[in-house]
């Protein structure tokens, strides 16, 4: 097959599969962890609804609050327009993405946890300032310190679970960090709809000051969740870990998977720059999908539909109340279908996931251009919307919102976390993590004036890039479903492009796959 999967070498393949069970300890552990997901999933939802709050654009959005009351029967497509109000939703990817360049050290050195509690403690600062703001200013630093917030944990949640979770059900219980996402937005989005009905007009403090809860969550789940025995052993608690490791996996016999673990940790000792390592021939599949996966996942146009759900479905021609009750549907969607990738991902592999939530995102995205540019042409003014209209809109949005759930938004965390080796593991998440906050910057920076200029034509410019990313996925990306985290390397080493590059390294030397790689027999 294009992508190569699961190499077969019949008989002859020595890979043991590491025994060990679903212990509630772990089923328990991998829930609380994945609750770090809530902070990025209720900033996602919150900000979207929040700008477009009356009372919140008269306090610190004049200009666009103006323009849009004056903007009524004109062009629908440019009233949001404004880069002031753009940099409050988008300055927070760029704090995140110089947060997860230091989280990296920090997850290294001092262990996964630690860089949850960080996350945590940074998060609910930033939005104790945002409850109280006063001025754009305070805004604006309150989103900062959010995104480092969302900067340390997005670097070390994924990892947490990809190195607890038995590699049977690793998909799965990791995928737990993107319901958490979709949950935070869905209850963002509820609590907009109900803030936004306040008398007084100071729901909007509520809503941004709610952040507060989700990050108390993940800094008190950070204090009683126990280390990742990969992260023990590279910090020299070698007994400890197999003690640990014997708990999680619930059975005796760890010896296999320990002895590989410390082969790992060993391995990653002698990588002094794991940044610099990075740039070896040897990872530069892994190079590859630290960058393009996550680039590829803010270019599915997610991010368009959840940040500015509200004003989307406002600029379509629903009202404000009902923009955020459309907003709260689309919420339940992403729940929903993040459940069903849940389900699928260790039956159905990664690479199917990825194509079929392709070609649904794409034929969607075809859809809603037509609908819109049908309606609102170039001019942006629609004049009055029917109702069986705005419902088809709502309906094909929902659809590829559920495609998109179940597969680049779950995968996208993934993939990237459980294809690295131990020696850059926290590097490579680092970089993982600062691309895709890179162009979610971008994409949020530029979203509003994009459709201001592109009109309808903005939906089909992400529908080419679903495209070229269904094309890369079918040929580049290999299946890792049902593979130990530690012995990923067969992946490249069977892959019919990859191969060319860790066929050559000398893996006995800080190479990916230690000592167990190299009785791994060739793909002939």
């Amino acid at each position: 097959m294009a992508g190569g999967g699961v190499i077969g070498v019949g008989g002859g393949d020595s890979r043991k599969p590491y025994p060990g069970n679903l212990t509630p300890y772990v089923t328990i552990t991998c829930i609380v962890a994945a609750m770090g997901g809530l902070i990025f999933g209720y900033d996602i939802g919150i900000s979207g609804g929040v700008t477009t709050m009356t009372p919140f654009l008269q306090k610190f959005f004049r200009k666009v609050w103006e323009k849009k009351e004056a903007d009524k029967s004109t062009n629908q497509y440019c009233q949001y327009d404004s880069q002031t109000l753009t940099m409050f939703t988008s300055s927070l990817y760029l704090a995140a993405l110089l947060s997860s360049l230091v989280a990296s050290t920090v997850t290294r050195r001092l262990g996964r946890k630690l860089s949850m509690l960080f996350g945590g403690l940074l998060f609910f600062a930033g939005a104790l300032i945002n409850g109280f703001a006063k001025a754009v200013w305070m805004l604006i630093v309150g989103r900062m310190l959010l995104g480092f917030g969302v900067g340390f944990a997005n670097q070390s949640v994924p990892l947490y679970l990809s190195e607890m979770a038995p590699y049977k059900y690793r998909g799965a219980l990791n995928i737990g960090f993107q319901l958490s996402i979709t949950v935070g937005i869905l209850i963002a989005n509820v609590l907009n709809y109900f803030f936004a009905k306040i008398k007084g007009g100071w729901g909007w403090r509520l809503s941004l000051g709610g952040a507060m809860v989700p990050a108390l969550i993940i800094t008190v789940g950070s204090l009683v969740l126990p280390d990742t025995p990969n992260s023990m052993i590279e910090r020299g608690q070698t007994e400890e870990a197999r003690a640990k490791l014997k708990k999680i996996r619930g059975v005796d016999d760890v010896d296999e998977e320990f002895k590989d673990l410390v082969a790992a940790s060993d391995a990653s000792k002698l990588v002094d720059h794991p940044w610099a390592n990075l740039l070896q021939r040897k990872y530069r599949p892994h190079l590859t999908m630290a960058i393009l996966i996550p680039f590829f996942q803010q270019l599915t146009g997610i991010n368009v539909i959840m940040f500015y759900a509200p004003v989307l479905f406002n600029t379509i021609g629903f009202g404000d109340d009902a923009s955020l009750m459309s907003a709260v549907i689309t919420g339940i969607v992403n729940v929903g279908a993040t459940l069903v990738s849940i389900y699928g991902v260790d039956k159905w592999g990664r690479r199917f996931l990825f194509l079929e939530g392709g070609v649904q995102m794409l034929i969607c995205q075809a859809v809603v251009a037509a609908c819109i540019g049908a309606k609102f042409g170039v001019s942006g003014n629609p004049g009055d919307l029917p109702k069986w209209y705005a419902i088809a809109v709502v309906l094909f949005i929902c659809i590829y919102v559920a495609g998109f759930a179940w597969s680049w938004g779950p995968l996208g965390w993934l993939v990237p976390s459980e294809i690295f080796p131990l020696e850059i593991r926290s590097a490579a998440q680092s970089v993982n993590v600062s691309v895709n906050m890179i162009f979610t910057f971008a994409v949020a920076q530029v979203f509003l004036s994009m459709l201001c200029h592109l009109k309808f034509g903005l939906f089909l410019f992400f529908a080419f890039f679903v495209v070229v990313m269904s094309i890369f996925v079918y040929y580049f990306l290999p299946e890792t479903k049902g593979i130990p985290i530690e012995e990923m390397n067969q992946v490249w080493r069977s892959h019919w492009y990859w191969s060319r590059f860790v066929e050559e390294a000398d893996y006995s030397n800080g190479g990916m796959e230690m000592s167990k790689g190299n009785h791994v027999p060739k793909n002939v």
